[in-house]
């Protein structure tokens, strides 16, 4: 079956039309997680840059799913193709922060000028392929960046962390990696091939849980940002 082709009906709540409705809404989940982790975060005593990288991933990840779910399903009808760029810009740049915030809490393990290099090239490959998006419009750039993010980037530097240092938080961080690939294989696939609860809801259902994850991961990682240290 091909999952493009599954769609639910459209419904009308107060005279106003709302295209997916429960793809709408379970992108908001997402949504509420995020912003959760952000204020959580923001509370935090914890001020390193590991840290810093995590708060506003969960704040810039949080806006482009709840754009997602108002622009990219929920009103599409009311927006032109070039709206979906919001919320996909805002996206990419979102793993490209917790990309940063891994590569920042592994320096001290790793060559000073490699760790350097590491984090400008996470500004080119951003800009690279937001470039991309913007003249092919498919969302499988975005798709692909975050697969490269979280799989090459953020669980690469924390299984190596992990392993120089059994940390607690980088061990949550690649159980959430974990969820959020599963999330991407079912996004994919018709999984849950119902009208009312289909593969997308379930995708957006895991990406919730995986936040929460993260969200558990940064609390774990320790408070001082070992980055400034000398190992």
């Amino acid at each position: 079956m091909d999952p493009t082709q599954i769609t639910q009906p459209d419904i009308h709540v107060f005279g106003i039309r709302i295209l997916e409705p429960v793809t709408s809404v379970t992108d908001i989940i997402v949504a509420i997680v995020c912003f959760y982790a952000y204020w959580q975060l923001k509370t935090n005593l914890n001020t390193s840059k590991t840290i810093t990288f995590m708060k506003w991933y969960f704040l810039t990840m949080g806006l482009a799913t709840f754009l997602g779910g108002m622009i990219g399903h929920g009103f599409l009808y009311a927006f032109n193709e070039h709206w979906k760029l919001v919320g996909w810009y805002i996206s990419m740049i979102s793993i490209a922060l917790i990309e940063r915030s891994a590569i920042q809490y592994a320096r001290p393990f790793i060559n000073p000028k490699l760790g350097s290099a590491f984090l400008v090239l996470n500004i080119v490959e951003l800009i690279v392929l937001m470039a991309i998006t913007t003249y092919t419009l498919h969302f499988s750039i975005v798709e692909f960046h975050c697969v490269y993010g979280l799989m090459v980037v953020v669980f690469s530097f924390h299984l190596y962390t992990y392993i120089k240092t059994r940390d607690r938080g980088s061990k949550w961080m690649l159980y959430a990696v974990g969820i959020l690939v599963v999330a991407a294989f079912v996004f994919n696939l018709p999984v849950v091939p119902h009208i009312w609860f289909n593969h997308r809801d379930l995708a957006h259902i895991l990406m919730a849980i995986g936040s929460a994850m993260f969200l558990k991961a940064a609390r774990n990682l320790e408070q001082v940002d070992r980055a400034t240290l000398r190992v």
